[in-house]
């Protein structure tokens, strides 16, 4: 694990607590698991990152947001969607196969739409030329997609 992801982790693990961790796993049907760390703590944690690591790039930020989200654990997986939302503008219409592995393994939506609402829908939204075409075209392929997660994504991140 990166030095970054490392830090994020451990920072996960000690905000966390047993009885918020069991309340999670229950809301969320036992889809992941949880450190217990509230979504101040998630926030807060990248917020130090980025004071820690005032030099991620555009690669960084994408390498990591795949790490945190390698593992099965609410938290690290909403660390991922916070640090992208964070760095949104850093983004671009590329990035949109990455978060396509994430939109298909959200299976939760306590996932699935802060990624939809401050992830892909600000990253079109920030997109002109030909970058925005290509990112409809995969929003239009995403439309026709057997995954309903899919789907949906495409319905609530296609400009008007």
């Amino acid at each position: 694990m990166s030095a970054a992801g490392e830090f994020v982790d451990a920072a996960l693990r000690y905000e966390g607590d047993e009885y918020r961790a069991d309340d999670v796993r229950e809301r969320l049907g036992g889809a992941l698991d949880s450190y217990g760390a509230s979504v101040g703590a998630v926030r807060g944690t990248i917020r130090d990152l980025g004071n820690r690591h005032r030099d991620l790039d555009h690669d960084a930020i994408t390498a990591l947001s795949s790490e945190l989200w390698s593992a099965p654990v609410y938290e690290r997986r909403l660390a991922a969607i916070v640090l992208l939302q964070t760095h949104v503008r850093k983004l671009g219409n590329t990035d949109l196969t990455r978060i396509e592995g994430f939109l298909r393994e959200a299976s939760v939506d306590a996932l699935f739409t802060p990624l939809v609402d401050d992830v892909v829908r600000p990253l079109i939204a920030s997109l002109e030329g030909a970058a925005r075409t290509r990112a409809v075209a995969v929003l239009t392929r995403w439309a026709d997609d057997p995954d309903p997660r899919l789907r949906r994504a495409a319905a609530l991140a296609t400009p008007d």
